[in-house]
């Protein structure tokens, strides 16, 4: 009596689940990378040998070198600049520690454009830190 084998070695494979893992990974890189910096303004920031890093800052203002106001990358005329940022971070008084502005300046704005919105963070009683870049060794 002859034995037969029911059990063969098939030498094809299947590539469709490959394929759908590899596509719902491009869907997700997509999705991540347009969360990392979605309103980033191009700024040459000053240097620094001195790095302050705030616990998490609350809100942005950046100043371009064309003396454009921004919070969190939306363009605003300094007229408006302070009841934006008001209306954005609120009074401090609902903060258990002073809320954090980070100020991103461009090197070649006049720093009487900086004191003013220093200015303003200190009437509000808002913490404000300068962003620098590193200086490289």
């Amino acid at each position: 009596m002859a034995l037969k084998r029911h059990s063969k070695v098939s030498g094809e494979f299947s590539s469709s689940s490959m394929s759908d893992l590899v596509f719902l990974l491009l869907i997700f890189f997509m999705m991540t990378s347009t969360l990392i910096a979605p309103n980033a303004l191009k700024l040459l920031l000053p240097q620094s040998n001195n790095q302050t890093i705030a616990s998490k800052p609350i809100t942005t203002v950046s100043i371009t070198k064309d003396l454009r106001y921004a919070i969190e990358g939306q363009y605003v005329s300094f007229d408006q600049l302070e009841q934006s940022l008001v209306n954005r971070v609120g009074p401090a008084e609902n903060y258990p520690e002073p809320p954090t502005i980070s100020l991103h300046a461009d090197q070649s704005v006049a720093i009487e454009h900086v004191v003013k919105v220093m200015n303003i963070a200190k009437d509000h009683k808002y913490k404000l830190i300068l962003a620098t870049r590193p200086i490289k060794k």
